[in-house]
């Protein structure tokens, strides 16, 4: 990927994370400090309670705080595994419609990143990801635990 855009973290997606993409995960914008990312509920990622498949929604969440971290990689120039170790889910209303996920954590990846090139010593760091419906009301948060290991 040569630059961190949208259109090319949803090219990515394709190539990467078929069935993320198929299941309707886009990402809407990345900037160095948060990334959105939607995904609409359809036939094909619901459950059978016509609402949206929780792991539709953890690919969506985790996809935004993956990109933060591939974001902060790319930006350091140095080789960078990143792996999730844990995660957690909260879902506090039905999901149907459009839901969007946003990730405000740039800057604490971006310091985790430094740590890990400064140390020589794999990090770990806790990143979070809410989902909204379209009007505005929280559906669920989750939080991945990334680990980070310069090569």
């Amino acid at each position: 990927m040569k630059q961190f855009t949208a259109g090319n973290m949803n090219k990515y997606l394709f190539f990467k994370l078929p069935s993320a993409f198929w299941s309707g995960v886009r990402v809407s914008s990345i900037e160095e400090n948060r990334c959105v990312a939607s995904v609409k509920h359809r036939w094909f990622n619901q459950n059978p309670f016509n609402s949206m498949y929780f792991a539709v929604q953890a690919m969506a969440a985790e996809l935004t705080t993956g990109a933060l971290v591939m974001y902060q990689i790319k930006k350091s120039g140095q080789k960078i595994s990143m792996l999730v170790a844990n995660n957690k889910g909260n879902f506090t209303k039905k999901a149907t419609g459009r839901i969007t996920f946003t990730c405000h954590d740039g800057q604490l990846i971006e310091k985790t990143v430094q740590q890990a090139i400064a140390t020589r010593q794999g990090q770990t760091v806790w990143m979070k990801s809410i989902g909204t419906n379209q009007n505005g009301e929280q559906v669920s948060e989750m939080d991945f635990e990334w680990t980070i290991r310069v090569k």
